[in-house]
C-alpha cells in the first residue's frame, strides 16, 4: 500500500508534498538526506504535517499531483482540518 504525505519545515516555512510505498522509510530518507539533489536536503527540521495511507500506488501519485496543482497553503491546512476531504480524494482517484 502507498501513502501521500506532506512535510513541513518551520525554519523555511515551507511544505513538501510526496508519495511513496513505505512512509516510515521515506521520511527517514528525507531526514538522512539520502538524495543529493532533493529539495528536502536544504534543512533538518522537516516534520510530518499530514498523510493519507492505504492507497494504491497510482492513486497516491494522482492525489500527490492533485495537491501540488492546488498550489494553496489553505488547501493543505484544510486537508488536515477536514478528514472528509482526504476520503473524497481517495474515492476520486480510485482505480486510475
Amino acid at each position: 500500500m502507498a501513502s501521500v504525505y506532506i512535510l513541513y519545515s518551520t525554519s523555511i516555512d515551507t511544505f513538501y508534498i510526496g508519495s511513496c510505498q513505505n512512509l516510515e522509510e521515506r521520511i527517514r530518507q528525507h531526514k538522512d538526506k539520502n538524495f543529493e539533489t532533493a529539495y528536502t536536503r536544504q534543512v533538518d527540521d522537516w516534520d510530518l504535517f499530514f498523510c493519507i495511507n492505504n492507497l494504491e500506488y497510482q492513486q497516491a501519485r494522482s492525489i500527490e499531483s492533485h495537491i501540488k496543482n492546488m498550489k494553496s497553503r489553505k488547501y493543505l491546512h484544510d486537508l488536515k482540518q477536514y478528514p472528509d476531504m482526504s476520503v473524497k480524494l481517495a474515492d476520486r482517484y480510485k482505480n486510475q
